[in-house]
């Protein structure tokens, strides 16, 4: 599912406009994107929790040489399913 096919079934489910379902959508994000940049978690109950976490400097490899490269640290975004969402996954695995 695309940003777009996602914002239609919002406007759908929500009886919104698709211009409503946009601006809600993009909200969240923004709100979700905002958090993560002040390492604030975001706990979504039932559905997941999303984290900023440290990725340690290592070493690596050029696919095409060969060559021996270094990888700096990061920080990534993480995303932990939470309860609700995995048996939700799982219920559709199982039909």
């Amino acid at each position: 599912m695309n940003r777009a096919e996602l914002v239609e079934l919002i406007a759908e489910r929500a009886e919104v406009t698709k211009a409503s379902a946009e601006r809600a959508l993009g909200a969240l994000l923004d709100a979700i994107a905002d958090s993560l940049k002040k390492d604030e978690p975001v706990v979504l109950v039932n559905f997941g929790t999303f984290v900023v976490k440290e990725r340690a400097a290592r070493k690596g490899r050029n696919p095409q040489t060969g060559e021996e490269i270094s990888i700096r640290a990061a920080k990534v975004v993480g995303f932990k399913a939470g309860k609700a969402l995995k048996e939700a996954v799982k219920k559709e695995e199982t039909a």
